[in-house]
């Protein structure tokens, strides 16, 4: 997603404070959907989040990011009603939000604002592309992002013109 499509779909699309916090973690953390939707208002502190192994992809390792202040605004405005999950289901109590139903929140927004081709994951990638963008190296981008094998990670990544005609410049001598 562009970076004019993301300010729209934060401030025009999205409505509800909730559905701004939660695209917000996917953006600023890189992190799958499934394992926004597991959070708990105890996995928030000291302007950290922790994504617990067993909420993870494989469930093999506990990720903690550090909470990028872009997102502190969209957490800061969010307040659960009570502890325990942060994005609880409003049909059935003590269950998260459904991947469904953060889905159709998406789509929803999008149509709002005229953006086509977003999905869940669109968050991830773009995450992702801009740190590679930015310089960041893949082992970095690789932690952050939970991905244990660099193939896979790189398939995410997006390559402008741009970059490779950057990337053509330095060769030589």
């Amino acid at each position: 997603m562009s970076q004019v499509e993301l300010s729209r779909l934060f401030t025009e699309g999205l409505k509800s404070p909730r559905d701004r916090a939660l695209f917000a973690i996917c953006l600023f953390t890189a992190c799958r959907l499934s394992e926004a939707l597991a959070l708990h208002t105890t996995d928030i502190k000291a302007r950290t989040l922790t994504f617990r192994k067993s909420n993870t992809k494989g469930k093999l390792q506990t990720r903690i990011v550090d909470i990028h202040p872009g997102l502190a605004i969209w957490l800061d405005s969010y307040q659960p009603k009570k502890p325990g999950l942060m994005f609880p289901s409003r049909k059935s109590p003590g269950r998260p939000l459904t991947r469904f139903m953060a889905d159709k929140l998406l789509r929803t927004a999008c149509q709002r604002i005229g953006v086509e081709g977003v999905s869940t994951h669109s968050f991830r990638r773009t995450a992702l592309t801009q740190m590679s963008s930015a310089g960041i190296p893949l082992r970095h981008i690789q932690d952050i992002s939970g991905h244990h094998d660099l193939g896979v990670l790189q398939r995410y990544l997006e390559v402008t013109p741009e970059q490779r005609r950057q990337a053509s410049q330095v060769i030589g001598f």
